[in-house]
């Protein structure tokens, strides 16, 4: 007996496999909607849920892609055949600042810059390109044999999502958990956006460091890096208890450093380590994070000396304009010929850079949207243990909860020290980005009442008025914040406009486990009564929380985190009961 015709030919995969999985597409069993009203599955059966970390819409899938399908299509078919009523939800991230990046160096290669097309222009130029990396993915996945629901598929960047944004946004600024202020932020001058601090990728680079005085009158030696930032410098700080320093606190200086006027305060403060450099830390609040918090601390002066291309502003004509490098080495020829240079080292030291551009953070003074994580506020329909209903809580110790109590199980077991150290780190976020792709800001403002805007404490952070000439009702000063569009000001009835910026795409990716699931349509509070029956209308009912979360390690602060803010936050709920993080793939560089 010879063998089968078909089996001396070569195996056809793409005719095999498409078959396959039309086949395994068509029976709907995917569907867990499906498997009941067949049959197969009983309407009162065990939910299991898991929603697919979005691949970003930016290429094509990678190795790491094929381990987490992998992974979460045994979890799911595994669930599945215990009979369980199990959802595998799919989608993708628009992945905002990556993609807008990928868009923008295609355009370079026809000669032109993002700012030579019109806003609306560029956005069609981007959709193109995400759509058709859409399609490349989902057929790459569709190829790995993943048993999701297309039914359900969603996209961080679609109509449904938007909504869930939004309202997302509504909800947290009316609980003052959102504002606007003038902060030091991480600006990317390459990409020209701020970037948040889990986006930024820290570099070994060889640097001098240099230690000198201002002018010879002054009593006090500061060492840095970067000399160029000292004309913006308002203070020296020192540790209250370093006996060397003592007698200067409280002194004030009027001095000329670089040919330009500076006045320095001596202050003390208890986060001056006494055995770095000379012990003595030179004040630059407008260009350091951890300076511009001293400065809030002493009511000290802001002076911005570099600009957001990173060149610099003082009137030093020597100076004014140029690259921070070149001023940089000026000013320590200025220091070399004014014999106040003590000590010139080479040291290695880390150098901030944005994630996706590569460009050196410029740690600038900017208007920007925030995230309050200290605030305290008042929490709703609690389900997190500890946690009660009408409890006052803050983001950080909403975060913090599940994970100690034992809600939300991490896996390897270790990751959750790293978690806790980067909760209880965590600065506000500042969720506002410089960029064209993504969710424009839900704020509009009234163009009677813009004019210089000037920040003020107000709900427990700095908040954005408007002031100049008279306006007809005051209301018309403050931001509007709404869900839906609006055409023109509730309160005069004038023109408006809409905030320019756009959102974080974390902000998005945050709302993922529950804005896949019909939220904000439905709510924990208007589908208790639907548990059990099918339709997506009573997915949040069945399958919120989500049994797994299975990622790489490397996204647990940028993801894992923000979607535990923001269940904690907006549902009340935990947004997944176990987190199964799994290694990175990587090349022969590492």
């Amino acid at each position: 007996m010879g063998i089968p015709e078909k089996l001396l030919k070569p195996y056809n995969s793409s005719e095999t496999e498409n078959r396959i999985y039309k086949l395994w597409e068509e029976s709907g069993f995917f569907n867990p909607d499906v498997c009941v009203e067949k049959g197969v599955t009983a309407s009162n059966a065990e939910p299991f849920s898991i929603v697919l970390p979005p691949p970003n819409v930016t290429g094509e899938l990678h190795m790491g892609h094929a381990a987490m399908l992998a992974i979460e299509d045994i979890i799911i078919r595994f669930e599945r055949m215990r009979g369980k009523r199990t959802l595998w939800v799919p989608g993708t991230d628009h992945a905002a600042i990556a993609t807008q990046s990928k868009v923008e160096k295609l355009i370079e290669k026809e000669g032109k810059k993002r700012s030579d097309l019109s806003r609306e222009e560029f956005l069609k130029r981007v959709d193109k390109f995400a759509k058709e990396k859409h399609d490349t993915i989902i057929n790459q996945v569709k190829k790995m044999g993943s048993s999701l629901d297309w039914s359900r598929e969603a996209f961080t960047l679609d109509e449904k999502r938007n909504l869930a944004v939004r309202t997302a946004f509504k909800q947290m600024y009316d609980l003052a958990l959102i504002y606007r202020g003038n902060k030091v932020v991480n600006w990317d001058p390459k990409g020209q956006t701020v970037i948040s601090d889990d986006e930024i990728i820290h570099e070994e680079r060889k640097a001098k460091f240099y230690t000198f005085k201002y002018s010879k009158d002054f009593p006090i030696s500061i060492s840095t890096t970067r000399p160029e930032t000292k004309v913006g410098d308002t203070a020296v700080a020192v540790n209250p208890n370093d006996n060397r320093f003592k007698k200067y606190i409280g002194q004030e200086f009027d001095l000329v450093f670089a040919d330009v006027p500076i006045h320095i305060k001596i202050i003390a403060d208890e986060t001056v380590d006494p055995e770095f450099g000379t012990g003595a830390l030179g004040v630059t609040p407008a260009h350091s994070q951890t300076d511009w918090e001293i400065a809030q601390r002493h009511n000290l002066p802001l002076v911005q000396v570099i600009n957001e291309y990173a060149r610099m502003t003082i009137p030093n004509p020597n100076i004014k304009g140029k690259k921070t490098t070149e001023a940089r080495e000026i000013i320590v020829e200025w220091l070399h010929k004014e014999k106040l240079l003590e000590k010139e080292e080479e040291i290695t030291q880390n150098i901030s850079t944005a994630e996706r551009t590569g460009g050196i953070i410029e740690p600038l003074p900017k208007l920007q949207w925030f995230i309050d994580v200290n605030k305290k506020f008042i929490s709703k329909d609690s389900k997190i243990d500890g946690i009660k209903s009408g409890q006052e809580v803050s983001l950080k110790e909403l975060m913090l909860a599940p994970v100690k109590n034992g809600q939300i199980k991490i896996l390897p077991d270790h990751f959750k020290k790293t978690y806790f150290h980067w909760i209880e780190n965590l600065r506000d976020w500042c969720i506002s980005r410089q960029i064209w792709y993504g969710h424009r800001i839900p704020v509009y403002y009234c163009k009677q009442g813009i004019s210089n805007s000037q920040p003020e404490k107000s709900r427990g952070g700095p908040r954005v008025t408007f002031t100049g000439f008279p306006i007809s009702n005051e209301k018309c000063k403050m931001p509007i914040i709404s869900i839906e569009e609006i055409k023109k000001c509730p309160n005069c009835g004038g023109e408006i406009e809409q905030d320019e910026d756009t959102l974080d795409t974390w902000f998005s990716s945050g709302l993922w486990s529950f804005s896949t699931l019909g939220w904000p349509q439905y709510t924990p509070t208007n589908v208790k009564a639907t548990r059990g029956k099918t339709g997506q209308e009573n997915d949040l009912a069945n399958f919120h929380p989500t049994n797994v979360l299975e990622t790489g390690y490397d996204i647990i602060f940028f993801w894992v985190a923000r979607m535990i803010l923001m269940s904690t936050c907006l549902l009340g709920e935990i947004p997944f009961k176990n987190v199964y993080l799994h290694g990175l793939v990587r090349d022969n560089k590492g």
